[in-house]
Parts: structure tokens; C-alpha cells; sequence
């Protein structure tokens, strides 16, 4: 096992992470106090749920300094790179374009984005969720369609050799003098 010295942030892999994570963002649900603003924390994903209806005003109303003021007290830095927001919008309606920036790091608006394993498009839409999961199924299918005839084979042989060994242990019995 490699080790090193954490400076900030919670060691990666140890029993005690999940632990010190949660103690470092106890304290940001308390930061997000907007009316319609919602929090959602998972193992070591956070989601900020926002619902306005005027996604022109979104970008001006909503700095999240407070909570990327939290974080740097903590010594936790937003990763720009795996940080999105998603607007969602009706098939019909034009799609709007926001520019969102945190800290002078633009935001990047997304057509879809994962959330506790699901993943949701811009238009509620679940082709692309669906479209995953059949994809992990065509490799499930075809490991499984590889792996019966080795299978079949192999507990066919057992059966065989299990099917002697019974035959063996009969014949055993019955010649032996009682």
C-alpha cells in the first residue's frame, strides 16, 4: 500500500474517507437557503436541484458563492471538469442558452447528466438512459452466450464422471463378501 500525505480533501481509499467526507459538507446543506434550491447528497455526489421559471434571470439570481465559499473552508475544490448544469425544457420549446460561471470557470450546460445512477436528458426523455442499459445487456448476453456451451461442457463431464463414480461405489457394494 502506497502512502502519502493528505494536505486537503480526504484520503482516497481508506475505510475512514466516506467518514471525513461527510464531516467536511455536514455544513452545506444549512448554506443552500434559497426557496427553491434543493440539496441532494449521495455517498460523494452532490446535486443542487434549482426550479425557476425564468431561465434568462438564472444565471444573474444565482452566484453559488456561499457554497463554494463553504467548500473552500473546507479546504474541498469544486472540480470544474465534472461540474454541469442541465436545463430542462419541453420538446417544443427553444433551447436557451445560459452563460453560468463560478470563480471565472464557465459551467458547461449539458443535454444529459447522471443522478444516482439514472440518466436524465434535457427533455425527460429516457432514450439515452435506455439506450445504456440495453448496451450493458447485448455485452451481458453475449458473455453468457460464449460462456454455456464451456459450461454445458464442462457440467455435462461432472455429471458423467459423477454418474461413473456412483456406478463404481455400487458395484463396489455389491461384490464386496458381507
Amino acid at each position: 500500500m502506497l502512502l502519502s500525505n493528505v494536505k486537503h480533501g480526504v484520503p482516497q481509499g481508506s475505510i475512514l474517507s466516506p467518514l471525513f467526507f461527510l464531516l467536511y459538507i455536514k455544513d452545506l446543506p444549512a448554506v443552500v437557503t434559497a426557496e427553491n434550491a434543493k440539496l441532494v447528497l449521495y455517498a460523494d455526489d452532490n446535486s443542487l436541484i434549482i426550479t425557476d421559471p425564468s431561465p434568462i434571470e438564472f444565471a444573474d439570481k444565482y452566484r453559488f458563492t456561499n457554497v463554494n465559499e463553504q467548500f473552500r473552508n473546507n479546504s474541498l475544490f469544486l472540480n470544474f471538469n465534472k461540474t454541469a448544469y442541465l436545463k430542462f425544457r419541453t420538446k417544443n420549446s427553444q433551447k436557451l442558452s445560459s452563460n453560468i460561471k463560478l470563480l471565472n470557470n464557465q459551467i458547461t450546460n449539458s443535454t444529459n447528466t447522471k443522478f444516482l445512477g439514472l440518466t436524465i436528458e434535457e427533455m425527460l426523455s429516457w432514450k439515452c438512459h435506455i439506450n445504456q442499459i440495453l448496451s450493458r445487456l447485448r455485452s451481458a448476453c453475449y458473455a453468457v452466450k460464449v460462456v454455456t456451451p464451456l459450461i454445458l461442457e464442462d457440467f455435462l463431464d461432472s455429471l458423467q464422471n459423477e454418474r461413473c463414480n456412483n456406478l463404481n461405489c455400487i458395484a463396489c457394494c455389491l461384490t464386496q463378501p458381507r
